[in-house]
């Protein structure tokens, strides 16, 4: 079945970097989209970042624009997070989610039908 594992999470003061992994398997990756959101305590879940199956096309939050990096690594299966800049707001658990190719830029969680259990990232200021 389809399996996605974050990894990468932990704790880190403001203005520190952190690079979130996401391992995918039982599924053919490259035919994916993958995203990440990101979920405070007593929040709803975030659209944080999206890539399209080539990497040719990404969109960021306004919130983490020029901060965060999104990219893929087909042939290992892998997405990735990079997080630089980190601030406190950013403190959450971080979920990758992966969907079918599509035509345009999602950024609904009930858009990716995969999920992963998250990793926390907590910020300290």
């Amino acid at each position: 079945q389809v399996q996605l594992v974050e990894s990468g999470g932990g704790l880190v003061q403001a203005g520190g970097s952190l690079r979130l992994s996401c391992a995918a398997s039982g599924l053919t990756f490259s035919n994916y989209d993958m995203a990440w959101f990101r979920q405070a305590p007593g929040k709803e879940r975030e659209f944080v970042a999206s890539i399209n199956w080539s990497g040719g096309r990404i969109y960021y939050a306004d919130s983490v624009q020029g901060r965060f990096t999104i990219s893929r690594d087909n042939a290992k299966n892998t997405g990735y997070l990079q997080m630089n800049s980190l601030k406190p707001e950013d403190t959450a658990v971080y979920y990758c989610a992966a969907g079918r190719i599509g035509l345009r830029v999602r950024v609904r969680s009930d858009e990716y039908p995969y999920w992963g259990q998250g990793t926390q990232v907590t910020v300290s200021s």
